[in-house]
């Protein structure tokens, strides 16, 4: 990133420094590419929310439908969409959104089994991979959606990945016009890095073996990914974990972090059909690329002693 903020320049600018800004930010682009081996088209956003809002609401498609489980910004960017259910039928003018990795629970949703069920009807698929990029192969997708900062990379930063530019109707000004507002060079170049980081300080067995040593709290609803948990606690509000968590040296949430402030209850809990009781006492937990195996045997005590 310090590379980046040398470079000072515009780059749509035409000058020589413009000209530099812009090779720098080629550059980036091509090693993102090649980092999670996309050979699609790659739009730079300022993050997951920017680019969902691009994809759902710049796609050709007619009719938006999402799943029930995915991030608020899903249905801050498609307020008319339809919640997909088994009575909707699926057709060519239709773009379906469904994230790879739940953010609050850690759910690994089948995106690439999906995807060859509808690819025959002609329909888009977008897949937020804000919490799967970097940690997991991606779907194969029409669109997808990724956040720097989900895997070590800056804030500020993220990119819609889309298979091809003819899916979207351009709106002018940058990224080949797909995108209004000047490109962050730096954030670019801080992801890319990011990516190309190499493997976690924890290991997937170490992981693996965290959420096995927290037992029967941890709630599971299928496939799980190794790096976030819901886990409910027996008679404590998710509040009050918080607050003693965060007195221990732990930094946790209750629900997604962008609506943690809210003493609501988690849309996505609700929709995988978890009681009220049992949401109230729910924390998300999330393991980072630089979480160590220390840390997480003390996180583990920690519960223990409050449990």
């Amino acid at each position: 990133m310090e590379e980046g903020f040398r470079i000072w320049a515009n780059p749509s600018s035409p000058h020589a420094e413009g000209r530099k800004a812009k090779a720098a930010l080629e550059d980036a682009r091509e090693r993102v590419k090649r980092a999670l081996g996309w050979d699609g088209e790659v739009i730079f956003t300022s993050g997951a929310s920017e680019a969902l809002a691009l994809g759902l609401q710049r796609c050709k498609a007619k009719r938006r439908i999402v799943s029930a489980v995915e991030h608020d910004a899903v249905f801050r960017a498609a307020p008319d969409a339809q919640v997909y259910s088994d009575d909707i039928t699926i057709g060519a003018d239709d773009i379906l959104a469904i994230q790879h990795v739940n953010s609050e629970t850690g759910v690994v949703n089948p995106v690439g089994q999906m995807i060859e069920t509808i690819r025959p009807t002609g329909a888009l698929v977008l897949s937020d991979c804000s919490q799967s990029a970097g940690k997991r192969d991606l779907p194969n997708a029409d669109m997808l959606v990724i956040s720097a900062h989900k895997f070590g990379g800056p804030i500020g930063i993220g990119a819609l990945l889309v298979r091809d530019f003819a899916l979207l109707e351009p709106m002018g000004g940058h990224e080949r016009g797909y995108r209004q507002g000047t490109e962050n060079v730096a954030g670019a170049i801080g992801m890319a890095a990011a990516l190309e980081a190499g493997p976690w300080n924890t290991s997937s067995k170490e992981r693996k073996n965290f959420a096995l040593s927290l037992g029967n709290p941890v709630l599971s609803f299928g496939e799980q990914a190794d790096y976030i948990f819901a886990l409910a606690h027996p008679t404590m509000s998710a509040q009050a974990l918080l607050i003693r968590l965060d007195a221990m040296g732990f930094a946790v949430s209750a629900g997604s972090a962008c609506s943690s402030g809210t003493l609501k209850k988690s849309r996505v809990l609700d929709a995988f059909g978890v009681d009220d009781d049992t949401a109230s006492r729910t924390i998300r937990v999330s393991i980072g690329w630089n979480t160590t195996s220390e840390e997480l045997e003390r996180f583990a005590e920690a519960w223990r002693s409050l449990a």
